[in-house]
């Protein structure tokens, strides 16, 4: 697939090519109201990213949930084209892991930060580098790319299409059943869950993903809503 060729999404979701930040152009189509399902996506010799807008109906501390199932639907659309032996695994703070290294990462906002407000729009998206930025990747051992974890044969193009595919089926089915099927997916997938940091043992998510952090005896959560960029 020719990386100008329009890309093909399901009919609640509508594509914009752009060649600067996917999730800038989704930040600022947002802010001018936008409908909701647009996605904003760059296809780049040397990388690939996209970006969805919502308009949620529920406070902001339950529409931050998109966070996590856009990574859920990502992993499922990458774990569909690349080979079966590329593990894909998520980070709590939006990073993307493959085969236990950093592969890009994703990233939020939303025009309020109250936790308790109906948001007039989020943006969640994505950024993934296909090449390594050096020839010398042994610098950055916990930092890769995509093609060079044995997805060289994947097309980014068609990831972004896949994306966008297997993030609206979790939308769907967040919307009939709750987190509840989000939930038993992501933790499957989340790198990290039980093991120690510098911040103390990370136990998990409580049920709107707020990560758990056990240190000296207590339990810390930390809030989705933490992890919000400023708007750009």
């Amino acid at each position: 697939m020719s990386m100008t060729e329009a890309l093909t999404f399901p009919p609640a979701m509508a594509g914009e090519v752009v060649t600067g930040d996917p999730c800038e152009v989704a930040v600022m189509r947002a802010i001018q109201g936008v409908d909701a399902g647009l996605i904003p996506y760059r296809v780049a010799a040397d990388r690939v990213g996209a970006a969805l807008v919502f308009a949620p109906e529920v406070p902001l501390a339950q529409a931050m949930a998109m966070l996590p199932l856009c990574q859920v639907g990502f992993q499922n659309a990458l774990g569909a084209l690349a080979p079966p032996e590329v593990a894909v695994h998520l980070d709590w703070d939006g990073g993307l892991r493959v085969n236990g290294a950093q592969c890009g990462r994703f990233r939020v906002f939303a025009s309020d930060n109250d936790p308790e407000a109906v948001p007039d729009w989020l943006v969640v998206g994505w950024d993934l580098p296909l090449l390594p930025l050096s020839e010398d990747t042994g610098h950055t051992p916990d930092q890769t790319a995509l093609f060079v974890e044995g997805c060289a044969d994947v097309e980014p193009a068609l990831l972004v299409e896949a994306w966008a595919r297997h993030t609206l089926n979790w939308i769907a089915r967040w919307e009939d059943e709750g987190t509840k099927p989000l939930h038993a997916e992501w933790r499957g997938l989340a790198h990290g869950v039980g093991e120690d940091t510098a911040d103390g043992t990370f136990l998990g998510v409580d049920e709107h993903f707020g990560k758990l952090l056990r240190r000296d005896g207590d339990t810390t959560l930390i809030p989705l809503t933490t992890l919000l960029e400023s708007t750009p």
